[in-house]
């Protein structure tokens, strides 16, 4: 079979992988939760007739209230009277609703009401996502000579060799994600919102670093909390760093998988273009007029992060 058949034959086998495990995860989700819902729907039904048998409130009375109130407490106002009263429009809060909506998160606890901030929301996110993304890979790229290169080269001039010297960083470096990014601020979370648990805290951290953003969790949303602006610009900054390190490991991750000739056993394209004109590009000049005439056109050029030292001007022998 020739290249073309077998990178076609692969990606069928990964649509297909794809789709068995979106079917596993809808069997798994559905046994465990379908019974929690049908309970906690039979919980209603039963307060509901309840409260109906004790007050000459009729049922469809009732309902109309209930559609109200679930309507406003979907767009963040609570009809209960131990709510917070700060708005959820505030400057901080303004600008929490819009971190997440740069940064796909979107936790969706609030949402524009009128018909022009929907308009803006599409305007204003159209041009900060992709600015985001942006500023995040600038940051990366900026962070993974100190975080990624060095100390794989350290581990290489210890003793290791290339390939298990990239595993070693990896895992290094995957520890340290999940501690300082994680378990550390699911501890805080724990201990700063009441209502929240250790593994509350960790599912939100979670949730909130893979973008997923399903907004069952969200922070500063106790009533009345203390210093709430303060927490709020704290938990986007969280956000923001959290975001860079995990699109760093990512990278480290697809830098190592070209390395260990993964990407190209799975016809995957390569980390960087630019990676592999460096590759290219031998380390040492035999010709010293050649190296001088480089090194004053890399001067006269601005500085280019695809320049900068990666796993692939690392020895692969």
């Amino acid at each position: 079979m020739n290249s073309v058949g077998k990178s076609w034959l692969l990606l069928t086998g990964l649509i297909v992988f794809y789709i068995i495990y979106l079917l596993f995860g809808a069997l798994v989700f559905s046994t465990i939760e379908r019974p929690v819902e049908e309970q906690l729907r039979r919980d209603m039904d039963a307060l509901k007739q309840e409260f109906l048998n004790q007050s000459c409130v009729s049922a469809a009375s009732l309902e109309n209230f209930l559609v109200r109130v679930l309507t406003a407490n979907k767009y963040g106002v609570s009809a209960l009277r131990n709510s917070s009263v700060t708005s959820n429009w505030d400057l901080a809060s303004s600008m929490f609703f819009a971190n997440t909506l740069v940064t796909t998160v979107g936790y969706g606890h609030t949402t524009p009401l009128s018909d022009t901030g929907k308009v803006f929301s599409i305007v204003y996110a159209l041009i900060g996502v992709p600015f985001t993304m942006l500023v995040l890979t600038a940051c990366v790229q900026r962070i993974m000579y100190p975080l990624v290169i060095a100390p794989v080269c350290l581990l290489q001039r210890s003793g290791l060799e290339p390939r298990p010297a990239t595993v070693v960083h990896f895992l290094l470096l995957l520890v340290l994600v999940v501690l300082c990014f994680f378990l550390m601020p699911a501890a805080v979370f724990s201990a700063v919102e009441v209502s929240w648990s250790f593994l509350d805290g960790l599912y939100f951290s979670f949730i909130s670093l893979c973008t997923i953003g399903l907004g069952d969790f969200v922070p500063g949303m106790q009533p009345r909390q203390k210093y709430r602006p303060l927490y709020q610009v704290a938990v986007m900054v969280y956000l923001f760093v959290g975001l860079m390190m995990m699109y760093l490991l990512l990278r480290t991750f697809h830098k190592m998988s070209d390395l260990h000739g993964l990407t190209s056993f799975l016809q995957l394209p390569r980390c960087e273009d630019s990676d592999m004109e460096e590759e290219r590009e031998p380390i040492v000049h035999e010709d010293s007029r050649t190296a001088n005439n480089m090194t004053e056109k890399a001067a006269s050029k601005p500085l280019d992060p695809g320049s900068q030292p990666s796993y692939n001007t690392i020895n692969k022998g």
